[in-house]
């Protein structure tokens, strides 16, 4: 078993795992339209994640952590750093990117794709297809409370 978390604001934490931002969105992985949820091989690297994207102090207070577990034998597509473009881990992201997300999605193969991160490329985060049909084999576990260390709101540039 692999568990995998995401980090959801408690008002979302109902659709949490729906794909229903990056569908109504895009995300790096995928063009708005295409319905994908967002995971990360640890909890660590989801709250990096999310710093990066809620970008500067804004901390949410109200985030929850929910843990997923994928079951051993889950077939997962595995997309590596050097089957990427040079220019990968640039914001916005090259459209290439999404192109993969997006064919992975289409083609239905497995519920999960396994991709670098772009914040720490030797780490995973793991797109769940939602509508796939394994995705009833993915134990979801109890969200609970989770927020940042109250330092990280008063950091200021330079100190």
């Amino acid at each position: 078993m692999t568990r995998v978390w995401r980090l959801t604001p408690r008002r979302h934490l109902r659709r949490a795992l729906s794909g229903e931002g990056a569908r109504r969105f895009g995300g790096r992985w995928n063009s708005p339209g295409h319905p994908v949820v967002y995971t990360s091989a640890t909890l660590a690297l989801a709250s990096l994640e999310s710093l990066v994207h809620l970008g500067g102090l804004d901390l949410p207070a109200d985030l929850m952590a929910i843990p997923c577990d994928l079951p051993d034998g889950l077939r997962i597509t595995v997309v590596e750093e050097n089957d990427l473009p040079r220019n990968w881990r640039r914001y916005p992201a090259p459209p290439s990117l999404r192109r993969i997300g997006d064919e992975w999605l289409r083609k239905g193969i497995t519920a999960v794709l396994s991709v670098p991160s772009a914040v720490v490329p030797p780490e995973r985060n793991f797109l769940l297809h939602p509508g796939h049909p394994e995705m009833e084999r993915i134990g979801v576990g109890r969200a609970f409370a989770f927020s940042f260390d109250p330092r990280l709101r008063a950091a200021k540039p330079g100190s």
